[in-house]
């Protein structure tokens, strides 16, 4: 059985921080060496986005709205110059932020 001493505050997390938190895992996945461990922090890059997105909707931020689309296109270059397949979509989601 696994569990963890130290909780993760994600889900209290404001949009600003959500999106702050998907920035540090793209930087770190540009600057990962091996290209499975990039592709884990661009899947919790898309994951972070994902949640900053929803939550700057809700908010009506679009300070964040702007800085998610940014991040989109980011991972999105990052995925096609690793010759990830279905990086449209990514690009299409930092598309229709914006």
């Amino acid at each position: 059985m696994w569990f963890s001493i130290v909780s993760s505050p994600r889900g209290s997390l404001s949009p600003q921080q959500t999106l702050e938190l998907a920035n540090v895992y793209l930087e770190n996945a540009f600057d990962a060496k091996d290209p499975d461990i990039a592709l884990v922090l661009c899947h919790d890059t898309e994951v972070a986005l994902y949640q900053a997105k929803k939550s700057a909707k809700h908010d009506k931020n679009p300070g964040v709205t702007k800085g998610v689309a940014t991040a989109y296109i980011g991972l999105g270059k990052l995925l096609e110059s690793r010759q990830v397949s279905g990086v449209e979509a990514i690009f299409k989601k930092a598309k229709t932020l914006g």
